[in-house]
């Protein structure tokens, strides 16, 4: 939808190039880090946001685009995708800079209170203040363990669904008991010519109703379920054709198909952030308080899934409220000598021009 979020020319800087000196960076393009650009705007900072996907949307849209999320406020349900490009629509005024497929590798305070960011790419930063909104980190699919399958990555083996359009009229093998894995199955009954949801027992991780709904539409002849394990494949003209399942019975079966979805969960890791000097509990970021959500660093915020404290919900909800109060924790840090006051989008002159909207006229 959007055209701002694409990847950056910095993508092909060489290390050398001079550094973006900028108010803000954001470590993290998902939706709280798009909605801190918004919180950042209002107070007039600008921001470069960086993050390791070649898309921006985080795990919303890398992992369930087309899943429904019904607790953003005021709008009854929207997919994740949704979700994205209206808060892409939203910061648009506040013309941000992404600089995608690279992953921040160097974060250091300088001397003048500054920090020196570098990231995969070779793209270096000197900002006065950094927002560290990377949910879970570094995240990876956990991959099935079958020597030589990996050559299918892409074409015909997928650890998630980014065009559900692939998989109408095919005969597919979705892997896994959880959530994903059964979503999946159910929403691709009546579209693929087979579905067939292999798992290795027959307990599930996923919700009683999904696990209900799989169970009687398997009695009912639209899908089917097995118990068992890939253990290896057959193709033809270079083209996947059939996998083996081991199953809890001894016996190894063929099973042909056209796609193999895999589902095994996600493998979190906080990747570079953790040599960065910050309080860590749990694979997250500890903040010093609830006022600002600064971390044990003066001048690095976490907001989102990344940050943790007491009473703390990882809700998306959660997410917006750190930002804006992040946003004004980090206000003195880019204007000391400026006194920044809370000022309403519904009534404020200031904001309709820096929103780009016309101030309303009130009866």
């Amino acid at each position: 939808m959007n055209t701002i979020a694409k990847p950056d020319s910095a993508v092909n800087r060489h290390d050398n190039a001079a550094p973006i000196e900028t108010d803000a960076v954001i470590i993290g393009a998902g939706p709280v880090g798009l909605f801190q650009v918004f919180e950042l705007g209002l107070l007039e900072i600008k921001a470069h946001v960086i993050d390791s996907l070649a898309t921006v949307g985080g795990q919303c849209v890398e992992l369930y685009p087309d899943k429904p999320i019904y607790d953003i406020p005021a709008v009854p349900v929207c997919t994740g995708q949704e979700l994205t490009d209206n808060l892409l629509k939203q910061i648009e005024p506040f013309a941000p800079t992404f600089h995608l497929g690279q992953e921040v590798t160097l974060l250091h305070k300088r001397e003048d209170g500054r920090f020196d960011v570098e990231t995969s790419a070779g793209t270096t930063f000197i900002s006065k203040t950094i927002f560290i909104a990377a949910g879970v980190g570094s995240f990876q699919a956990r991959t099935l363990k079958v020597d030589g399958i990996e050559q299918f990555e892409g074409t015909q083996l997928h650890y998630r669904v980014k065009d559900p359009s692939l998989f109408t009229g095919r005969n597919i093998v979705i892997c896994g008991g959880g959530d994903s894995a059964l979503d999946w199955a159910l929403n691709f009954v009546g579209k693929a010519e087979s579905v067939v949801l292999l798992h290795r027992r027959d307990d599930f991780r996923a919700a009683p109703a999904s696990v209900s709904k799989m169970k009687q539409l398997c009695e009912d002849y639209e899908m089917q379920f097995l118990t068992g394990q890939v253990t290896g494949f057959e193709t033809k003209d270079d083209k996947l054709t059939e996998i083996k399942v081991s199953g809890a019975d001894g016996v190894t079966r063929r099973m042909p198909l056209d796609m193999l979805l895999v589902f095994f969960g996600l493998s979190p890791k906080l990747g570079p952030i953790a040599d960065w000097g910050l309080d860590i509990e749990r694979k997250q970021l500890k903040v010093v308080d609830t006022e600002k959500f600064e971390t044990n660093i003066p001048g690095i915020f976490a907001v989102g899934d990344i940050n943790t404290y007491p009473g703390k919900k990882k809700l998306i909800l959660s997410g917006f409220h750190e930002a804006a109060l992040a946003a004004f924790g980090a206000a003195p840090y880019i204007f000391p000598d400026k006194k920044i006051h809370m000022q309403y989008t519904t009534t404020s002159p200031k904001l309709h021009k820096i929103l780009g909207v016309e101030s309303p006229t009130f009866d």
